[in-house]
């Protein structure tokens, strides 16, 4: 299983996020490019703990949850909600400067990458508990969903 831990699999993934434009169609969803990029790195600031969540998540385990959508084949769903406080059309970030908000995204995936067992926030809102190992196989599930929105 792909997870951005492993070096060659987080080059890949950067390259694919490299060739994301501002004008990129997507193919479901309502966030533009732009926007995904700023998705992407309120996602990653609240995994590091540098982005405070709106409202805390209860810290448990979820197993089913977790080992069906991060670690099987299974294709996550379109059209799920997005968390407010990471939507750029609502609480999240808004599009700023293109490269810039690329930039962060790419630092975010790097900062997971590398995180030390026991650095990252310790929950999901949907997966529940998670591990550092878990969290870098959301990374990799999480952004290779968006390029795939963008057909990258």
């Amino acid at each position: 299983m792909k997870t951005i831990a492993d070096r060659p699999v987080l080059r890949s993934l950067l390259e694919r996020l490299r060739t994301v434009r501002s004008d990129s169609s997507r193919r479901w969803g309502t966030l533009a490019a732009h926007e995904m990029l700023c998705h992407l790195g309120d996602s990653t600031a609240m995994v590091l703990g540098s982005r405070p969540r709106g409202q805390p998540v209860a810290v448990r385990p979820r197993p089913v949850r977790r080992i069906l959508g991060l670690w099987t084949p299974i294709p996550w769903p379109h059209g799920w909600p997005t968390n407010p406080t990471l939507d750029p059309r609502a609480e999240g970030t808004r599009p700023s400067a293109f490269e810039s908000d690329l930039a962060r995204a790419i630092d975010g995936l790097e900062g997971i990458a590398a995180a030390a067992p026991g650095t990252l926030t310790p929950a999901h809102g949907f997966f529940g508990t998670m591990s550092t190992r878990d969290w870098q196989r959301w990374a990799y599930r999480h952004t290779d969903h968006h390029l795939r929105q963008f057909g990258r």
